[in-house]
């Protein structure tokens, strides 16, 4: 779509793109509406095509295939509004790999709406590092964290400077990126906790994020008590944890009410293994 409603108006993408490159309108500030349905369009820019307005709705039975198709579109559209050189599907690794978003030729954003392996997120990453491209995987929805930290989802955290272990959200309905940094995982539970930011998916979102510093200090305090009963419901229940757990504490002659009270005390970094199981693991060479 060539073509939008802006105050009753008829205004051309290529146009309105014109404007957002001169620095004269923001990308998606205005409130454009289809000619036809009046629905909202967004304003989409590309170094390879020509500007076009494009449906933020979702179509029945294409949910995924329609998040990934508009969140690396809106991407690749609020880059180049902010000053980057910005491609979408770029083949990379002698057609190995087919980038979501390539930045500038050395960083790409890969945007995880469907499911994805150990395995093939190993295989992409490598492939990536092999070439020198920095490879950031920002998810769709099914992968959204909440406050617990499950296993699939720990392939796409990252760790810098200023936001310690962080992970990418992406919401290109709502045209908005989150941001949860500053991540700590309980000691002996799978519950996380973590900071978050909200960007506006446009040039000023983007840039806001590239800029921004974390200068909270993470001062949460572990709900011991909370971890002890987590842990007697694992044993209770017999659960993968709670099995591995009881036979390691029959085999070092302990009991929960044995164990140290500084195993459930410090928070743990989201990719440490679990403290109850480390202390046990001690033990267990300890004798040997």
């Amino acid at each position: 779509m060539y073509a939008a409603l802006l105050k009753k108006n008829l205004v051309l993408a290529v146009n309105e793109a014109n404007l957002v490159q001169e620095g004269i309108k923001k990308l998606n500030i205005e409130n454009y509406r289809c000619p036809n349905c009046q629905k909202k369009v967004i304003l989409i820019l590309s170094e390879t095509k020509v500007p076009f307005f494009k449906h933020v709705h979702i179509i029945k039975g294409e949910g995924e295939k329609q998040e990934h198709l508009l969140a690396k579109e809106l991407m690749c559209s609020s880059l180049i509004a902010a000053g980057y050189y910005a491609r979408t599907e770029i083949p990379l690794a002698n057609q190995q790999l087919r980038a979501d978003v390539l930045v500038e030729n050395n960083l790409a954003f890969e945007v995880q709406c469907a499911p994805l392996s150990r395995e093939e997120f190993n295989h992409r990453h490598n492939l990536y590092k092999a070439i020198g491209v920095k490879d950031i995987w920002i998810v769709g929805q099914r992968h959204y964290l909440k406050r617990s930290l499950k296993k699939s989802q720990k392939i796409f955290l990252r760790k810098s400077k200023y936001w310690n272990w962080y992970y990418l959200e992406i919401n290109p309905f709502k045209e908005r990126i989150t941001l949860k940094y500053h991540m700590h995982l309980a000691p002996v539970s799978n519950k996380i906790f973590y900071f978050q930011e909200n960007f506006q998916l446009n040039e000023l979102g983007i840039k806001k994020l590239f800029a921004f510093k974390s200068v909270v200090p993470f001062s949460k305090k572990v709900n011991i008590k909370e971890e002890q009963n987590f842990l007697l419901n694992q044993i209770r229940l017999k659960t993968k944890l709670g099995v591995r757990v009881a036979e390691a504490l029959y085999l070092n002659h302990l009991t929960l009410e044995n164990l140290p009270k500084e195993i459930f005390q410090s928070w743990r970094e989201p990719l440490e293994e679990n403290k109850i199981l480390a202390y046990l693991r001690q033990k267990n060479r300890d004798v040997d």
